[in-house]
C-alpha cells in the first residue's frame, strides 16, 4: 500500500494491527510492529520524498514489515541513541529495539522483523 500522508499512515497502521489481531497475533507483538511500522513510515514521509510503499507479512512466528520510501535512502546499519532530552532521533533507536533484525534492500526498502512471542 502507498501512503502519502499522516491520516494514512495512521489508517494502514491500524489495519496491520487489526490484522494481526485476526490472526492471533499476541498483543506485545501487535504493539511492537505498531511501533515499529508507525516508526519507519514516519521517517520515510518526513525524509523521502513524502511517500512510501508499506506492506507487512506474518510468516510462522515472524511479522516482517517493509516500508520503501519514494526517494531511497538506506539506513546506518547501527541507530545511534538520541540523548536523552532530544525531540527527535529515537525512531531507528526503537526500531532496532523491537527487531529480531533490520535490513535494507533496493527493491523493498528497510526491512525489519518482529519476533512473536
Amino acid at each position: 500500500m502507498t501512503v502519502r500522508s499522516f491520516p494514512a499512515l495512521k489508517a494502514e497502521i491500524a489495519r496491520m494491527c487489526g490484522a494481526l489481531e485476526e490472526m492471533g497475533v499476541p498483543e506485545n507483538a501487535v504493539f511492537s510492529s505498531r511501533v515499529v511500522a508507525h516508526e519507519l513510515l514516519t521517517n520515510a514521509l518526513e525524509y523521502g520524498g513524502g511517500e512510501a510503499v508499506f506492506s507487512f507479512l506474518k510468516e510462522g512466528d515472524e511479522i516482517t514489515i517493509c516500508v520503501r520510501a519514494k526517494r531511497a535512502f538506506r539506513p546506518p546499519e547501527k541507530a545511534a541513541r538520541a540523548e536523552l532530552y532530544a525531540e527527535r532521533g529515537r525512531g531507528l533507536f526503537l526500531v532496532d529495539a523491537l527487531s529480531v533484525r533490520r535490513d535494507y534492500s533496493e527493491e523493498a526498502g528497510i526491512i525489519a522483523v518482529i519476533a512473536i512471542e
